[in-house]
């Protein structure tokens, strides 16, 4: 048995992982999971009951984007030009600040809500939370997308890359949350080129495709989502 993935698939953080691993050649199984049901099979390997989880092949269960990305780190034994993780220890610490901004601060702000409000409340049972949108959360989210866009775009005008010269797992991370916020149509792509130039790039590669073919059972995606030109 190889590499089994728990994961959901508006989850931005699944998303990363699912972007890090295609990145790097390897498959996974995929393994949906819907936290709120509290399955004890899942709770077993991951007591948080968050997603995303990577089980190794020896067992050993991987939690967090984060936690991926320092396995990957840890094992990878790619070139220093092809890895995710830059040698230089500068570049090592803005990517670290920048993973924990996307798969934090963005997160709270944006991507969470966005896909909280949106689209798990259409699943969620009634007595677990579901129900009619947060209008207070969803137009908090839609504020703050902007800054937000504003400063990847900041960041893509000055480096070739979110943190450098070479792309890395800044730039998958901040991908991963804008890509589910793209699919509820809630990026304002017209407001900044030199952020819509870098996630062209990113969403053009061979690692993106599977993503930009995941769908919302009843809610088709915005017409940017999976143009490669916009």
């Amino acid at each position: 048995m190889g590499l089994i993935l728990h994961h959901r698939y508006f989850c931005p953080h699944s998303r990363f992982v699912r972007l890090v691993l295609a990145e790097r050649g390897l498959e996974a199984e995929l393994v949906e999971e819907r936290p709120w049901e509290r399955r004890t099979d899942f709770l077993r390997i991951n007591p948080e009951g968050t997603t995303p989880v990577l089980e190794l092949v020896d067992g050993v269960a991987v939690p967090g984007p984060d936690g991926v990305a320092g396995w990957l780190d840890d094992t990878d034994s790619l070139p220093p030009g092809r890895r995710l993780m830059p040698e230089a220890i500068g570049h090592r610490i803005e990517v670290r600040r920048l993973m924990r901004w996307f798969h934090g601060k963005f997160f709270e702000e944006v991507s969470g809500p966005l896909v909280e409000e949106k689209i798990d409340k259409r699943f969620i049972p009634a007595e677990y939370g579901g129900g009619a949108p947060n209008t207070t959360a969803l137009r908090a989210a839609r504020a703050n997308i902007r800054y937000h866009l504003a400063y990847v775009g900041w960041l893509a005008a000055r480096n070739d890359w979110l943190a450098g010269p070479s792309m890395s797992y800044a730039d998958l991370a901040a991908a991963a949350h804008l890509s589910v916020v793209d699919y509820l149509g809630e990026v304002p792509w017209n407001d900044d080129a030199a952020a819509r130039d870098w996630y062209a790039r990113v969403k053009s590669r061979p690692s993106f495709r599977t993503l930009l073919n995941d769908r919302v059972v009843g809610m088709q995606p915005s017409a940017s989502y999976a143009d490669l030109d916009f």
